[in-house]
This record gives C-alpha cells, sequence and structure tokens, in this order.
C-alpha cells in the first residue's frame, strides 16, 4: 500500500499535521509513505521509520513546484492520496482514493479543521520524530545535569516577536531562586538566520548556564531531540512552538497579532497568553498593515507571562 501525504510549507502547519500522518501509520501498518511539505520541514518527516520518501516543495514561478511534484508521483499508483493544501494535483494522480482538505474560516483550532479530510471525530495529536543519530546529537548539545529551561524569541514575522528584553527579564524571573526552575540552563533556539534577533537573549544567560541553539545546531529532527529534554518551554507563535508542545514539553506560547484560538500550542501541557487586546483587536484596526514588521504584542507586559507560565506549571 502507497500512501502519498502533502503537507503544509510552513512549519508549524506541518507539525499540526503530523498527528494525521502517525494516525495514518497506525491504521495502515504496511504502508510505505511519501511526504510532500515545504524544505524547512523536511527533516522532519524523513525521520519518521515509516516515510521511505519525502519530497521538498520549493516554490517556483508559474507553478512550477507543482508541476514537479506530479513529475515525480504521477508514475506511481497510490492507494490514497491526502492533500492537506487543497490542491489541483490530488485529481492528476492516480489513486483508489483520494482525501483533500477544504478551506474553512469556523472558529476551530486548526487540528479540528485537519481532522475533517479523514473524517474524524477525535483529533490525533502531533507526533514527530527523531532517529539514534539525532538524539545522541541532542545529548551533546544537551548534557545532563538538571532542568532546562528552552526559549524561541523569535517568529518568521517580525509583529509577532515579543521584544528580547521582554524575554530576557522573564528567564531571570524563571530561573531566580524563587522562580519555576531555579538555577536552570537556558537553552535559545532560532535558525542561523535568526541569530541576531535572538542574541540579547543569550548574551542575558550566564556562560556556565547557557545553551546556545541558534547557529546551526542541526536539522529540525534535531532540535526535536533537543526540545524533548527540556524541562519548559517559552516562545512566540512559530513552529519551534508546535514542537515543543509535540515533544511534550509544557509549552507557553506568546499570542498577538496571530489567534490562539486556530494556533495555539496543543494538549493538556500547553497554554497561552496575550495581553488585553484580542487578535481582532489588533488585526481589525484601521490601521492593521500586515507589511509591517514593528512587534504588535507591546500590550503584553512581562507580569502576565511570568503568571501565566507559573499557573502552567502548578497545573502539571
Amino acid at each position: 500500500m502507497r500512501i502519498l501525504f502533502i503537507t503544509a510549507s510552513r512549519i508549524g502547519d506541518a507539525v499540526l499535521s503530523t498527528g494525521l500522518l502517525n494516525y495514518l501509520a497506525e491504521r495502515y501498518p504496511d504502508a510505505r509513505f511519501t511526504v510532500a511539505c515545504g524544505a524547512p520541514a523536511a527533516a522532519l518527516f524523513a525521520a519518521a521509520p515509516f516515510v521511505d520518501e519525502v519530497i521538498p516543495l520549493v516554490k517556483r514561478r508559474r507553478a512550477g513546484h507543482w508541476i514537479e511534484l506530479w513529475r515525480r508521483t504521477v508514475t506511481r499508483r497510490w492507494s490514497l492520496v491526502v492533500d492537506l493544501r487543497g490542491s489541483a494535483i490530488s485529481w492528476l494522480l492516480p489513486s483508489w482514493r483520494r482525501r483533500v482538505l477544504r478551506s474553512s474560516w469556523e472558529p476551530r483550532h486548526r487540528l479540528a479543521h485537519l481532522a475533517t479530510v479523514l473524517r474524524l471525530d477525535t483529533v490525533p495529536q502531533p507526533r514527530l520524530w527523531a532517529g539514534a543519530d539525532q538524539r545522541a546529537a541532542a545529548e551533546r548539545l544537551i548534557s545532563p545535569g538538571g532542568p532546562v529551561l528552552a526559549v524561541g524569541p523569535t517568529a518568521n514575522w517580525g509583529a509577532k516577536q515579543w521584544p528580547a528584553e521582554r524575554f530576557v527579564e522573564v528567564v531571570e524571573r524563571l530561573t531566580a531562586p524563587g522562580g519555576i526552575l531555579p538555577g536552570a540552563r537556558v537553552a535559545v533556539i532560532a535558525s542561523p538566520a535568526e541569530r541576531a534577533a535572538a542574541a540579547p537573549v543569550l548574551a542575558a544567560v550566564p556562560s556556565e548556564r547557557r545553551i546556545d541553539l541558534t547557529d546551526g545546531a542541526g536539522d529540525l529532527a534535531t532540535i526535536y531531540a533537543c526540545l524533548e529534554r527540556c524541562s519548559f518551554y517559552l516562545g512566540n507563535d512559530s513552529g519551534l512552538m508546535h514542537m515543543a508542545a509535540a515533544a511534550g514539553v509544557p509549552t507557553l506560547g506568546l499570542f498577538g497579532p496571530s489567534s490562539e484560538l486556530f494556533y495555539g500550542p496543543a494538549g493538556r501541557r500547553s497554554a497561552s497568553v496575550r495581553g488585553p487586546r484580542s487578535f481582532e483587536d489588533i488585526c481589525h484596526a484601521a490601521d492593521f498593515d500586515h507589511r509591517r514588521q514593528e512587534c504588535l504584542m507591546l500590550d503584553l507586559d512581562t507580569e502576565a507571562v511570568v503568571a501565566a507560565a507559573e499557573r502552567l506549571w502548578t497545573s502539571l
């Protein structure tokens, strides 16, 4: 049995889709899978033991990436094509069955929307994988030795990136003698391209407690294995936040010009926090411009974030 699974380009959406992929793997244990996804997320799917092939979708002019995917998959007879992109390609491939996700703006979490493609009553939670090599690399990067606070101070859009100096204050309070993780090491995670944005947080952590995961520490599967070794995650709404939640780490996501209703971190060990303004207040304002990079989360203060972290920690 061959199954083609077409999922998102963005890391966060790709992570949220992994619950469906895992559901299919458990339902069809003898099936072999091909996954088409955005190039940044490819390593996450390559680590899954039942995935034979990952096809990175690199956007090209005139839908060239879709044409390339069609060329690479049209010569095979598929038992099932699951298309979470709602693309036309699903109808151009030889397949016994197709499940194509329809667009929806219903007020529900993205996971509940994804579940509709397979007509599931229970929403599959995200599930990620890491191989032996990635876990060995993670052990070198984060050796045993007490709790670790993971911090994701960046995001793919400046407007939803909380100020670095506020991250510094919260990290100091959470790891202080009276904090939830007194004396904890701090793992700062960002891509190499985001290193400058994360630098103020890195610089504020004493060297003996600093774990720098901003300089090409490994592929996303290795970062996932690192997150598995952490005690708590604090970060902006991003793919990294969803990876932390999938790892089972207590995860606190910071929100502003994005909706926690649709994209909050999933699972009972997760929570979201925002300032007094709702998503609608921010994004439906007369002066809102999605092209702006200035932070739109300044109404979220450090007191609210520390309090939310303490609530989540004590609820576990």
